[in-house]
């Protein structure tokens, strides 16, 4: 009958976090990111984060537990599931899945809000005029073009008939946008929930399919990680803040 439940996770706080709020608080241009971004890893908050969801999965009911586990191939995510399943002592495979990825930011990639001003004042411009959700940086990809990767992963997750509730460990803007699909939101209510409440890292957002549609059961489930002692953290992805 394909996937009814959907526990939809950031990962947790990985250095790239860490690096572009440094840069921005500096009022730098470019953000010291230590590796590509498939390649970045979590920071040390970053991992108890990790540890505080899988011992938030432990706890749950047998029957409310996941069944299967999709995640971004990025490390940071994909780590981000490894560890908390072997905090919570689940043996479940975990599929990588390059649809889950983080968004590309293409010649923006690395710039603070600042840094694209100064070195790409025209993409800064023609991101002012068509708007968060609309602009592809050159090279890149919009919003949009990440709302169809979610739209073909759900078409798979309605396919498969091997597990109804799947836990899938992904990126803020991917979260968001799992969101604007299944809720069937427009893009003036997408950008004002991300604007308000962002996702925060290792923090879980659950949709639940009621007949032909999908309902927000929970949204930035965070509890787990207070109860831990971990620090919740909500900083924007690289290139996912304001208007450039």
């Amino acid at each position: 009958m394909g996937a009814t439940e959907l526990l939809l996770v950031r990962h947790g706080e990985s250095a790239a976090n860490v690096a572009a709020a440094q840069a921005e608080a500096l009022g730098a241009e470019r953000i010291d990111v230590p590796a590509r971004d498939a390649d970045v890893e979590l920071s040390e908050n970053g991992l108890a984060q990790a540890r505080a969801l899988g011992a938030w999965l432990a706890a749950l009911p047998e029957p409310d537990r996941p069944q299967a586990v999709w995640s971004s191939p990025y490390r940071r995510a994909s780590d981000t599931a490894r560890v908390a399943l072997a905090e919570a002592g689940l043996d479940l495979p975990l599929l990588l899945d390059e649809r889950l990825r983080d968004r590309d930011l293409g010649i923006t990639d690395t710039l603070t809000a600042a840094g694209v001003r100064a070195r790409y004042p025209e993409e800064a411009e023609r991101r002012r005029w068509l708007g968060k959700f609309y602009h592809r940086p050159a090279g890149g990809e919009s919003w949009a073009d990440v709302a169809l990767r979610v739209r073909s992963v759900l078409a798979d997750l309605a396919r498969q008939d091997r597990a109804e509730r799947v836990l899938i460990t992904a990126h803020d803007a991917v979260v968001l946008l799992f969101r604007y699909v299944c809720e069937r939101l427009d893009e003036a209510e997408i950008l004002a929930i991300a604007a308000s409440e962002g996702v925060r890292n290792g923090a879980v957002t659950r949709l639940v399919a009621v007949g032909d549609e999908w309902r927000l059961d929970a949204y930035n489930v965070d509890e787990h990680l207070t109860q831990a002692g971990t620090r919740v953290t909500t900083e924007p992805a690289v290139g996912e803040r304001g208007p450039a």
